[in-house]
């Protein structure tokens, strides 16, 4: 993976969280990352929309909806994700009925949260730091 990471992918990062989170290699990497703050499950979750909102099939649907509630949404769950009380009565009362942007809200606060938090730290971290200067080095 880091062996196939680009200088300027790993440059543009450092433009918006945007350009981090679509970037080819830049999920990934985000993730290891996160796996240090112990806050994987931010970006999990935000993935698992992506791929939820692409769900075409009404069944398919359903089981997905399940998982992340059960994953993410619900009260102790393995993955507890911080969003707040209306977010979440709001997604309870959607799961009778899923539909493609029941997740919409809570994904936007997870977004924001990470926007806000984990992304700053991320650009200022040492892993940040060692990776972008061990691209610079080989490129040199």
């Amino acid at each position: 993976l880091f062996n196939r990471v680009s200088l300027e992918e790993v440059l543009q990062w450092s433009q918006s969280f945007e350009k981090l989170i679509t970037s080819k290699h830049g999920p990934m990497i985000y993730k290891i990352y996160l796996k240090t703050e112990h806050s994987d499950e931010n970006l999990e979750f935000w993935l698992a929309c992506e791929a939820y909102k692409k769900i075409t099939s009404q069944r398919k649907r359903i089981s997905m909806a399940k998982k992340l509630f059960t994953s993410y949404i619900q009260p102790q769950a393995p993955n507890e994700i911080n969003i707040d009380s209306p977010a979440r009565k709001a997604i309870i009362r959607n799961m009778q009925e899923p539909t493609q942007s029941c997740f919409d809200e809570a994904q936007r606060i997870i977004y924001m949260h990470m926007e806000r938090d984990s992304y700053p730290r991320f650009l200022e971290s040492k892993f940040y730091q060692k990776l972008k200067y061990s691209l610079q080095t080989n490129s040199n």
